[in-house]
């Protein structure tokens, strides 16, 4: 419990209480609980959130700096956390065992982490087995996944990725056992194996739907990396005919794209990297250059409002946003923040600590690489 929180009050605040106040008057209400509670309360933002909930997150970044910070915090009692599910989860493993963390709203979720669960995983698991010794098969989650699924690599002696990370995870699998499965997303895994000379005819792609993934027993036979068939809606958007358009209309403009992007549009793009990549090329660019980014659209809007010196656009035509990174917003910040002050606490996540003992292994194996 809160040691700056009043005494345990009846019931919650309503959020509907919430839902109608004004910008103005919320942004002074979540103001009001942050100097209240000092450094007991510990925001984290997530690089795609609105800016008017990321304005208040004591630290930001992206999912591994994020999962970096929640492990190294050492002052707070309750970490609030502004992003999605799987990363709310991933700082209830990580931080100490006192820390309470809060989603502002429990149905910001991630499209991609549902596309694997712990029961099709393990079936696949079964059925890999069947045709390749699968002791000599390290599985990789990319941190976009459930923590069930982080608890099954740890008890299989397999690690969890970023998309910051990715290539130095997977030298690290590969340097233990011949294979490995990666999931829930196939282009990051794709795109960081060909990058490291996995050749394409050691790829298989793994429909949890299909007898065998999909495969014939010889395509899994000769595979260095089953690749889950998993991706992000967001960056399932761009093509590589907005890539090819910005070159048209723009000559000289450089084209930065995410690897959670299709490998045709990978190969259109002059640089491939994770968000933190993203951010750090944008702003080491020279005044006056101009670029195409491919990635979460609140991010790119970010990019171009914080480095008016160079021209910033989104690569695609169409509104590509992380969806349920949208549904944290100002009311839903406020409401979870002054419950908490008030002794009411809502949306805490809770990893049971069966599954939270193995997560935290496969978690911990990825930040002793860091």
């Amino acid at each position: 419990m809160n040691t700056h929180a009043p005494a345990l009050a009846a019931e919650p605040l309503p959020f509907e209480d919430f839902r109608h106040a004004s910008d103005a008057e919320l942004q002074r209400r979540v103001e009001a609980v942050k100097e209240g509670l000092g450094e007991s309360l510990l925001i984290l933002g997530h690089h795609y959130q609105q800016d008017e909930v990321v304005r208040f997150a004591d630290l930001r970044g992206d999912s591994l700096k994020l999962s970096q910070l929640a492990a190294a915090s050492r002052e707070c009692e309750s970490i609030v956390f502004c992003g999605v599910h799987f990363m709310a989860e991933t700082a209830d493993v990580l931080s100490r065992e006192e820390v309470d963390v809060y989603l502002p709203d429990l149905s910001a979720g991630c499209s991609m982490a549902d596309m694997a669960d712990l029961d099709s995983v393990e079936a696949a698991w079964a059925d890999l087995a069947d045709v390749i010794d699968v002791d000599d098969v390290t599985p990789v989650t990319y941190i976009n996944s459930t923590a069930e699924l982080k608890a099954f690599c740890g008890r299989k002696g397999g690690i969890v990725c970023t998309s910051s990370n990715a290539k130095k995870v997977l030298d690290w699998a590969f340097a233990r056992r011949r294979r490995a499965l990666f999931f829930p997303d196939q282009h990051l895994g794709a795109n960081t194996a060909r990058a490291m000379g996995v050749p394409l005819e050691e790829m298989t792609v793994w429909n949890p739907r299909r007898e065998l993934g999909g495969n014939s027993r010889e395509a899994i036979e000769r595979s260095r990396i089953v690749l889950w068939r998993g991706h992000c809606s967001v960056h399932q958007m761009f093509k590589p005919a907005h890539v090819a358009q910005f070159r048209e209309r723009r000559p000289g403009i450089k084209v930065l794209v995410h690897p959670e992007c299709s490998m045709a549009v990978v190969d259109a793009a002059d640089l491939v990297g994770s968000t933190e990549f993203i951010l750090k090329t944008i702003e080491a660019a020279p005044a006056g250059s101009e670029w195409a980014v491919g990635t979460e659209l609140h991010l790119v809007n970010r990019l171009a409002k914080e480095n008016p010196d160079k021209t910033v656009h989104f690569l695609s035509p169409m509104v590509c946003m992380c969806s349920t990174m949208y549904r944290i917003d100002l009311p839903h910040l406020a409401w979870c923040l002054e419950n908490l002050a008030r002794g009411t606490p809502v949306n805490r996540v809770r990893v049971p600590d069966a599954v939270k003992s193995s997560a935290r292994e496969a978690l911990q194996r990825m930040l002793d690489l860091a």
